[in-house]
């Protein structure tokens, strides 16, 4: 009578959940006889398909505005309700909500990673969207997507958009008439009274519209104002308010930038 003896092997199984992860899982050293080693494999790739899906579900939600500063009266809340309270540092700025600065106030806003705001003096903003998409299981750099879109009601809002290369990001500016969507870095200002639209570009440039007409690029230096029979972008120089716009969104977009960086360390998304 023969003796059937079974040779095992021992192995190390590693699964790696998907290929964002930095170091696979490892099971240690399991005794495998020939026979098994089908089981194996097949438990492995069940383990890497559930571990794949927890890894790759996307995640949206929505996010709030950030308060770096804020200089006099400042109030946000309801205006469907009239209900609004005071802008303090600790406050937080949801969708639907409409920010409100009043005659020699201003307040300075982190929107979405990359897009950073002032709220000039005597201006009214409402917030329509602030959402952030992320991997469902991933640390908080991973981002998929960034939203942002603000109607600019009265007044005047400057704008620092810094977008990063790795995320895709939605950013729209909305004023009566116009429409503006930067899709890379610039410093611009849009100011309205309601009626007139004026948007002005202070670095690089930006991409604006106005309903039924063809998108246009204001470069840095230039202005562009709807109504209009004007085709073509104006020189800032040419034109006093523009010539402010200029001037005050050089010194927001300063102001922005030091404020940006720090809240980019210690953002909670």
């Amino acid at each position: 009578m023969h003796r059937l003896q079974a040779s095992f092997f021992l192995a190390r199984v590693h699964v790696r959940c998907c290929s964002r992860c930095a170091r696979p899982l490892t099971f240690g050293r399991i005794p495998v006889c020939p026979l098994m080693r089908r089981t194996v494999i097949a438990v492995s790739i069940v383990l890497c398909s559930l571990l794949t899906n927890g890894c790759s579900k996307a995640i949206a939600r929505a996010t709030a505005a950030t308060v770096f500063s804020v200089n006099g009266g400042v109030a946000f809340g309801s205006a469907e309700r009239n209900d609004f309270q005071p802008v303090t540092l600790k406050s937080r700025i949801h969708d639907g909500d409409s920010v409100r600065a009043a005659n020699g106030a201003s307040v300075d806003l982190g929107l979405i990673p990359g897009a950073f705001a002032q709220l000039s003096s005597d201006s009214e903003i409402k917030v329509e969207e602030l959402r952030i998409t992320k991997d469902g299981n991933e640390t908080a750099d991973d981002m998929r997507d960034r939203r942002a879109r603000i109607r600019v009601i009265r007044g005047k809002l400057i704008v620092l958009f810094i977008p990063s290369d790795r995320n895709a990001s939605g950013f729209v500016i909305t004023a009566p008439g116009v429409t503006v969507k930067p899709d890379s870095d610039c410093l611009f200002s849009v100011w309205t009274d309601g009626t007139t639209t004026r948007v002005t570009c202070a670095k690089e440039r930006v991409v604006a519209s106005a309903d039924e007409q063809p998108p246009v690029t204001i470069a840095v230096g230039y202005f562009q104002r709807w109504p209009t029979g004007r085709n073509e972008p104006v020189v800032a120089a040419s034109d006093a308010s523009a010539q402010i716009d200029i001037t005050e969104s050089l010194q927001a977009g300063d102001r922005l930038l030091g404020q940006a960086s720090s809240w980019q360390k210690r953002r909670p998304f």
